[in-house]
């Protein structure tokens, strides 16, 4: 059976170096590359044969959910598993639904990060006990999830910009949109989030755990 390889991307030197360890130390897996921006893993998957992208959603050039697209849009064969600090309640429904195969808190064990890199591999989904109990409550209607929840992909990853502090103009640029359809979302978010400016936004998403 062929090795799978693996492209790494975290911004922090020692994380990168810590799973690299892990990922090498396995027979049937290998990493191809690890990456610091956004803009190093997607040289990277120009240049190398990848089967999964082990990706954290905070990097300092771009936002982890912008790379998750452009990899669904341009690398098909690519699974992402989402490896990431931000707590599996508040971000895990959003990044599934952006098109990652599966969502891993950084405190996970090492056991558990190889059986999740080999799930996705295989094409299959990965989830913790958390999210699969949050994603089963949303689907039987039982229990309570994030009011973020109910936002659409495209949604979330402006929602997102909005509380980082940048401008409708700024995300149009970054998202290749014009002003107006980011403007047409911002409204639709504020709607659907009973908001009324993005200083509510920032608010919410500070209270939320949903910056670092």
């Amino acid at each position: 059976m062929p090795q799978v390889s693996v492209i790494i991307a975290d911004d922090h030197q020692v994380v990168r170096a810590g799973l690299r360890q892990i990922i090498a130390s396995q027979p049937d897996l290998r990493v191809v590359a690890d990456c610091r921006t956004g803009k190093e893993v997607i040289a990277a998957l120009k240049e190398q044969v990848c089967n999964v992208l082990l990706l954290d959603l905070s990097l300092p050039d771009m936002s982890g959910l912008d790379v998750l697209k452009h990899v669904r849009t341009h690398h098909e064969g690519v699974t992402v598993l989402v490896l990431s600090g931000y707590p599996e309640r508040q971000f895990g429904i959003n990044v599934l639904r952006g098109g990652a195969h599966g969502f891993l808190s950084k405190s996970a064990d090492e056991s558990e990060l190889l059986r999740a890199v080999r799930m996705v591999a295989r094409g299959s989904r990965y989830v913790g006990p958390e999210l699969a109990d949050l994603l089963l409550a949303s689907m039987d209607g039982s229990g309570e999830q994030p009011r973020h929840g109910i936002l659409s992909e495209r949604e979330f990853q402006i929602f997102v910009k909005l509380a980082e502090g940048k401008t409708v103009t700024e995300i149009a640029g970054k998202l290749f949109l014009s002003v107006k359809t980011v403007s047409t979302y911002r409204s639709r978010i504020l709607d659907k989030m009973g908001m009324k400016t993005n200083a509510d936004i920032t608010y919410y998403a500070i209270k939320n755990s949903l910056l670092q």
